[in-house]
């Protein structure tokens, strides 16, 4: 049983679609607006949603603009209009509608619609599941809405970033579930037979990690690739952490290919970008390895999370998941210091965990800020040094105890009292 929402100012059209959608097995909540409509969507989320696009308070476009800005936009939602236009249906489906509705509706049209947008949407990953693992700050906001335009699109999608990004785990939020998923790891075949994969692939998804050291023939051969990839159903996504354009003007790789792939980019930010997701990004991959069973219960305490957050991570999220995993399989205790995480860091940088490589702080911000920037940045790393014993911390930076706490509170700095 689905669970539809059904959202039109006019009572007769709620009520009708609810006794046909109710007949065909589904749970039917209505809304005359979109006060009514915010408050049931955020209650339970639904499986579908029926949009009338023209209503006195906000109009749908509108709506659907908020849900999809939010990150909510995870369910197919179907715009209804009695004064619909191409114009309207076009700027609909850009924003995320899976279809249009010209009223008054069709029986067969409106079951036909539904079924299919249903049966999409069961065979699909839900993109906020995948991002949980990211972190919530506005830059992996503003990196899922993009990725969820980008849902229905069936042409070559090129994902940029530096060595480590999630390129996998962005193509799996997309990848359609129950069809076929091919991650080669080498790529030489794209030089002898690129079609037997893409026939391997038909109907689901084909990720190629690294494509900026690919060969002449190989370019041929995604090119190949790419022209017959849409008779076979496939989405095709290709990853670089290289600079593309410079290949180009080199000559080492083709123009027209890169024409070809960069039609549709998308470029990921560095997890130093967002390093106040870094903790629970942490917790989150240690509470996946015990739910697998791989390792018993370990946590972090406050000055490891620190430390964590300062580091540059060169290699983003590929590298912190190595050293989750390994700070899981190697530390003695259940509780992982800060101590435990600077021996891991140890092999990537001779000096530790600081923040003089690629310092974060910024001179261009106002005095205010400026301060307040540098005084968290100060109490952080001493949070480090100290491995969260606020008794040292206190007599090194010259505060009282007391003072220091109310310090930290301002700052909005994580901390334990436990240390003292």
């Amino acid at each position: 049983m689905s669970n539809i929402l059904v959202v039109d100012d006019e009572a007769g059209i709620r009520e009708l679609l609810q006794e046909i959608l109710f007949d065909e097995g589904h749970q039917v909540r209505l809304a005359e607006n979109a006060v009514e409509a915010r408050l049931a969507f955020d209650q339970t989320p639904p499986d579908l949603v029926l949009l009338d696009i023209w209503m006195p308070d906000t109009d749908g476009i509108t709506l659907l603009k908020e849900w999809s800005a939010s990150g909510k936009l995870h369910m197919p939602v179907i715009m209804m209009s009695g004064h619909g236009t191409i114009d309207t249906a076009v700027e609909a489906t850009k924003i995320g509608a899976f279809d249009f509705l010209e009223k008054p509706i069709a029986l067969q049209k409106l079951l036909h619609t539904v079924s299919r947008a249903l049966k999409q949407n069961a065979g699909r990953n839900k993109p906020g599941n995948g991002f949980s693992l990211l972190g919530k700050s506005p830059v992996i906001q503003d990196l899922q809405n993009r990725l969820l335009l980008l849902a229905k699109y069936r042409g070559p999608i090129l994902f940029l970033g530096q060595q480590g990004s999630p390129f996998e785990l962005a193509a799996q939020i997309l990848h359609t579930l129950d069809t076929p998923w091919l991650v080669p790891d080498d790529l030489a075949w794209l030089a002898s037979n690129p079609l037997d994969v893409l026939i391997k692939a038909e109907g689901g998804t084909l990720l190629l990690k690294e494509i900026a050291n690919l060969g002449k023939l190989e370019q041929r051969g995604l090119m190949l690739l790419i022209s017959r990839m849409e008779k076979h159903h496939v989405r095709l996504f290709c990853c670089s952490a290289e600079n593309l354009s410079s290949r180009v003007a080199d000559h080492s790789f083709d123009a027209d290919l890169y024409q070809s792939l960069s039609a549709v980019s998308l470029l990921f930010p560095n997890l130093r970008d967002h390093r106040d997701d870094i903790p629970e990004i942490a917790n989150h991959l240690m509470l996946l390895l015990v739910e697998n069973k791989s390792i018993s219960p370990k946590s972090f305490n406050t000055a490891a999370l620190n430390a964590l957050r300062l580091y540059d991570w060169p290699f983003n999220l590929g590298q912190l998941q190595n050293v989750v995993h390994t700070l899981a399989l190697t530390t003695l205790s259940d509780e992982i210091t800060v101590t435990d995480v600077k021996l891991v860091l140890s092999q990537f940088l001779d000096e530790g965990v600081t923040i003089t490589k690629n310092n974060p702080f910024s001179f261009d911000l106002p005095l205010r800020e400026a301060r307040d920037h540098f005084e968290r940045l100060y109490f952080e790393h001493h949070l480090v040094k100290a491995d969260g014993n606020m008794s040292r911390i206190a007599d090194t930076v010259g505060l009282e105890r007391t003072h220091l706490y109310r310090k930290l509170k301002q700052l909005d700095i994580k901390f334990s009292r436990k240390s003292e």
